[in-house]
């Protein structure tokens, strides 16, 4: 079963939201692979202490993307391939480069200097 100890609620977006980026984020890392079992809706509202309905509109979501299968009254499970994980980490990956770009547009940082931020910040990881 998924665990979603690592889930923390955040300020700033619908926490729907969240669970779906904490999911997407969690299949692209590998943390989570297909025919990983889902917890229910009603255990998952009760670990992290939110609205059952909150939980609902997060698995139509991803059931609706193909993430996640259901049945009604049976268990919810990932239904994800290659394909699908590399959407889903190409997503992310964008929509963190355009945050990451608009908050250095906003600080004034030139594309230069940008880049050169990226190249010393990739070269500390290596």
């Amino acid at each position: 079963m998924i665990s979603f100890e690592q889930f923390r609620i955040e300020d700033g977006s619908p926490i729907y939201l969240q669970i779906i980026n904490y999911v997407q984020r969690e299949i692209a890392s590998g943390a989570i692979q297909n025919n990983d079992e889902m917890p229910s809706r009603r255990v998952l509202s009760a670990l992290i202490g939110v609205n059952p309905n909150t939980i609902q509109k997060a698995y139509r979501y991803l059931e609706e993307e193909g993430i996640i299968e259901s049945r009604s009254g049976a268990k919810s499970y990932v239904r994800i391939d290659d394909g699908q994980i590399k959407k889903i980490r190409a997503r992310l990956l964008e929509n963190d480069v355009k945050a990451i770009v608009r908050n250095m547009k906003q600080m004034g940082i030139s594309a230069e200097e940008a880049l050169a931020l990226i190249r010393d910040a990739w070269k500390e990881e290596d």
